[in-house]
């Protein structure tokens, strides 16, 4: 038997389900190039990643990067920090744009992710907690239901 096209998507859909809400549901880290995690409250990540605030302490530019706006993770995000979904938040990018600020950087994967905060001087972004590799500092470890976990330490990870 041939399934249809929407058929298939469905059965797709709900094989991914729990892997899509397992990412939802783990704490998120957001990490920076080294050297710009101290101090960092979630107040300043509404202000980098609504790019009100587009510099460091020191004077180096922020590059704030986000994940694909269908990316569960950065739905996450977008609700604890920026209090809106990405659909929610076209209407902001499209007024700010015609005043010639850009949104963030959108990469593909929390690989790449990780990758372009590591080797970009400035960047910030966010991964899953667990995904976390040592080229990065985590700023801030923020739970799916939005509040910043203060200990670190307490936050485990599935094996």
């Amino acid at each position: 038997m041939r399934l249809t096209l929407p058929t298939r998507l469905l059965a797709l859909c709900l094989l991914l389900w729990p892997v899509m809400a397992a990412a939802a549901d783990e704490p998120m880290a957001v990490i920076v190039a080294p050297g710009h995690a101290k101090g960092l409250r979630k107040e300043d990540l509404t202000l980098i990643f609504k790019r009100k605030k587009q510099f460091w302490n020191d004077g180096s530019k922020v590059q704030p990067v986000n994940l694909p706006a269908s990316n569960p993770l950065r739905r996450a995000f977008s609700q604890a920090v920026l209090g809106a979904s990405p659909e929610e938040l076209e209407k902001y990018w499209n007024d700010i744009y015609f005043h010639g600020i850009s949104p963030p950087f959108v990469l593909s994967s929390e690989h790449a992710v990780m990758h372009f905060v590591a080797e970009t001087p400035g960047a910030i972004g966010y991964v899953p907690f667990c995904s976390v590799d040592a080229h990065v500092e985590i700023a801030l470890v923020i739970s799916a239901a939005g509040h910043v976990i203060d200990d670190i330490a307490s936050v485990t990870c599935p094996k």
